[in-house]
């Protein structure tokens, strides 16, 4: 039987690594010793970020609704709570928004909340 050398494909796995490390500093971007893994940790990073930026943005909607909110005469927490007792289903990024770029929608919203309490 012939032999069977694997060089292709150990350098095309290796030039995989060393190409999703582009960037990085030092030898992780060209050694495929050291890229391997800062790739590996690179993408838990990227996983975890992943999730954080979830709570992040919720977060900033919340503030931006109670800002608003405040404006009207109401908290935030009595406004979510009047939306939940008129069964008004809205997400806080809409809600944000309509505070944001459409002040006279969120405060209709906000009266018809107001009326749930």
């Amino acid at each position: 039987m012939t032999r069977v050398k694997r060089g292709v494909t150990a350098h095309r796995r290796h030039r995989k690594i060393v190409k999703a490390a582009k960037g990085f500093r030092g030898q992780r971007h060209k050694n495929f010793a050291q890229a391997k893994p800062a790739v590996l940790k690179q993408g838990l990073h990227s996983y975890v970020g992943r999730k954080n930026r979830k709570r992040v943005f919720r977060r900033l909607w919340i503030v931006r609704i109670n800002a608003a909110c405040r404006e009207l005469g109401i908290k935030y927490s009595r406004l979510i709570d009047g939306l939940t007792k008129m069964d008004i289903v809205i997400d806080r990024k809409i809600l944000a928004d309509l505070a944001v770029k459409e002040p006279q929608t969120f405060k209709a919203i906000v009266e018809e909340a107001k009326k749930g309490l």
